[in-house]
């Protein structure tokens, strides 16, 4: 409860009693009145009185589309984002080569569940390494479509089109698409999403950072990485975290050689997270990735971690830290997919495809122009 203020009468039926307190989620809101007699009063009329909060909230935005649509009544958001309606899955011609997933009901993967458990990394031969340097270029361009289309009133499903017919037009399938059941082509994780955001109506709005994460399958190999974007004029503050979380992943791709073990990586990157105030997200993780999507070594972001396995040359995964400007904790929404901050803070993502040389790291997903700096800093150039 708030401070007092002037005389009133308690609005807690049949009481009638002076009341000098006020909600303090009213005032936030600007709702008029809300005067209660005392703490008791205030409890024993919450039932009712905080779906003043809720339509007070609604009337708030009251042009906002996401407005009717309520696919989970009752659920908790923990930051402004809200879902919108989606557009039907995309489909895939029967000419592109596709993972095992991909048509299977349930889209399990059966060559990954058969790794499950196992420690075991594979070292890739020539053939192979040469099939995912295709395979990371070929994401890398996808990518770069995606990238050339985020602007204010784009929706994230029309990015979505972009990036299903770019890799279709590749002869790739889509990794995410039908991955476990995901329904788009790619995932674009806005503000507070940390990661697996689902493609849909939203318009993309001014300030927004808005994560593209991409990976396609071409001739048996996922190629993967992503970039987090500004959209319009960004804060110094959201310009920062995507400044800082991206310096987490060159400091951590720097360390990568022969010889190196794996729980390494996480220790750079909470190092470079922590000085700058920032947490670092600890239920996702970099991974193996060639002819299986996800598989060993698993690579986790945070310092003090367990990881097993030593990087070996011919080895290929991923680096992908997810950096957030308040608690590292997650939650995820009841779509089963889209991961958020649970303080609704915002949260930021880079990801790169590596592979291990015998002098250090290829980038695989590098970007080919501008020396493979990310597009954020295109916007900070003179």
């Amino acid at each position: 409860m708030a401070a007092s203020v002037g005389t009133r009468l308690c609005e807690t039926p049949a009481c009638n009693k002076e009341a000098k307190l006020q909600c303090p989620t009213c005032i936030k809101l600007g709702v008029e009145g809300s005067f209660f007699c005392s703490q008791e009063c205030f409890k024993g009329s919450w039932n009712e009185h905080k779906k003043i909060h809720k339509k007070a909230k609604a009337d708030s935005q009251p042009n906002d589309v996401s407005n009717s649509y309520h696919p989970w009544p009752g659920y908790s958001f923990t930051g402004k984002l809200r879902p919108y309606p989606q557009s039907a899955m995309r489909t895939v011609g029967d000419h592109i080569a596709r993972p095992d997933y991909a048509d299977h009901p349930d889209g399990v993967s059966h060559s990954e569940r058969s790794m499950r458990g196992s420690t075991n990394i594979k070292v890739l031969n020539d053939e192979e390494i040469e099939g995912m340097r295709v395979a990371g270029k070929l994401a890398r361009e996808v990518l770069d479509a995606a990238a050339a289309a985020i602007a204010v009133g784009v929706t994230t499903d029309e990015i979505d089109r972009i990036v299903h017919e770019a890799s279709v037009d590749r002869e790739c399938y889509p990794s995410p698409l039908n991955y476990y059941n995901f329904p788009k082509s790619c995932c674009t994780s806005i503000n507070e999403v940390i990661c697996h955001g689902i493609p849909d109506m939203r318009p993309l709005e001014n300030g927004d950072i808005c994560n593209v994460d991409v990976t396609v399958y071409h001739r048996g190999y996922h190629g993967d990485l992503n970039e987090t974007l500004f959209v319009g004029e960004v804060e110094e503050s959201s310009k920062k975290l995507v400044k800082v979380t991206w310096e987490c992943l060159q400091k951590a791709m720097q360390l990568v050689k022969p010889g190196i073990r794996y729980r390494e990586v996480g220790d750079v990157i909470q190092k470079h997270a922590q000085a700058h105030g920032y947490s670092v997200v600890r239920s996702y993780c970099g991974h193996g990735i060639h002819q299986l999507f996800h598989t060993a070594p698993s690579v986790p972001h945070y310092a003090k971690n367990k990881a097993v396995g030593v990087a070996k040359i011919g080895h290929t995964f991923t680096i992908e830290p997810m950096i957030s400007e308040g608690t590292w904790r997650d939650q995820t929404w009841p779509d089963n997919w889209t991961s958020v901050t649970q303080d609704g803070k915002r949260s930021a993502q880079f990801e790169e495809t590596l592979l291990v040389t015998d002098t250090g790291v290829e980038i695989l997903t590098r970007r080919r122009d501008r020396d493979g700096q990310p597009y954020f800093m295109d916007s900070l150039s003179p």
